[in-house]
């Protein structure tokens, strides 16, 4: 790599995170060496004061980092975008409302070049509750198998990702972006098809500073609702996966209906759970020894 290079793109979406968005900025800035990095933001089309943010921004740090404000399209679209903007090898998707770790723009250059075959860096993050507790996520070791990474993320969520706290290289981008038709799980594809088909590594130190927030139960479901089954069809889409990862789409299809059971079940809507869990049925019976699952689904057709 020569030093006119730029080896990672930090991208930061925002909507309507005018509050927040500073503190990302700032903690990308503060780490940010332009001769083998840049930071883009770009505005999904915020109602709020976000363009009068990201202008006193630039106007403290001139030539720092480039900014770009678009039509609202949700966090898929703004993702896509970042994609085509950037200029770095690896792309890192920090959200608005999130931290970039102290030092981890150096980690993530360190350890490319000990790993240059490698498509994703998973790293580590710290979470900061609601209730302003701090949690600290280490990433395990990948399996070797493909196929046990994929089902190890899908199903049996032996490792988490999160956007802020990875780095993928452009190249996985070329099976497919992320799905601009969903407003939630949209990354799922994206981690998907990269697991399958490209090697990984993990980076065992945080990465971001992810703040959690409490979010409307009725207000997740509706993009959870939204987006329904369709996820599952999008996920194992041949230009994603191939033939060898089909064989577990028929169990992802179920704990998707049990996710979006559980969902509108929190969320009070009884006809959506209802059909989920008719659907999980019809795809395995085995659901109703899911003790978790049959007591709420119990609970719903008593009380109607």
């Amino acid at each position: 790599m020569t030093s006119s290079e730029t080896l990672i793109s930090v991208v930061i979406p925002t909507y309507n995170y005018a509050l927040t968005l500073p503190r990302a900025v700032e903690s990308v800035l503060a780490q940010l060496d332009e001769a083998v990095a840049e930071l883009i933001v770009i505005d999904d089309g915020s109602s709020d004061n976000t363009p009068q943010v990201i202008e006193t921004l630039l106007a403290s740090q001139p030539g720092r980092f480039r900014a770009l404000r678009k039509e609202n399209g949700g966090s898929a679209s703004v993702r896509n975008r970042g994609i085509r903007e950037a200029r770095g090898t690896y792309l890192v998707f920090l959200d608005a409302d999130d931290e970039m770790a102290p030092g981890a723009l150096e980690a993530l250059v360190q350890h490319i070049e000990r790993h240059p075959e490698t498509r994703m860096v998973i790293g580590g993050h710290d979470a900061i509750l609601s209730n302003g507790k701090r949690r600290s996520y280490t990433p395990p070791t990948l399996p070797e198998s493909r196929l046990d990474r994929l089902r190890g993320y899908l199903l049996d969520k032996r490792f988490a990702l999160s956007n802020g706290a990875c780095a993928m290289h452009c190249e996985v981008f070329s099976r497919g972006g992320y799905p601009e038709q969903f407003r939630s799980a949209e990354d799922i594809p994206v981690f998907s098809q990269v697991l399958a088909n490209y090697p990984c590594t993990v980076l065992a130190q945080p990465l971001a500073v992810i703040h959690k927030h409490d979010d409307s139960l009725r207000h997740q479901f509706s993009h959870a609702k939204a987006g329904g089954l369709a996820l599952v069809d999008e996920v194992f889409s041949q230009q994603r996966l191939d033939e060898e990862f089909q064989i577990l789409k028929k169990e992802f299809a179920v704990q998707r209906c049990l996710s979006l059971f559980r969902s509108a079940y929190l969320a009070g809507d009884a006809g959506a759970a209802k059909e989920y869990f008719r659907t999980a049925l019809r795809h395995d019976r085995r659901v109703l020894l899911n003790v978790s699952y049959a007591r709420k689904a119990l609970r719903l057709w008593l009380g109607s």
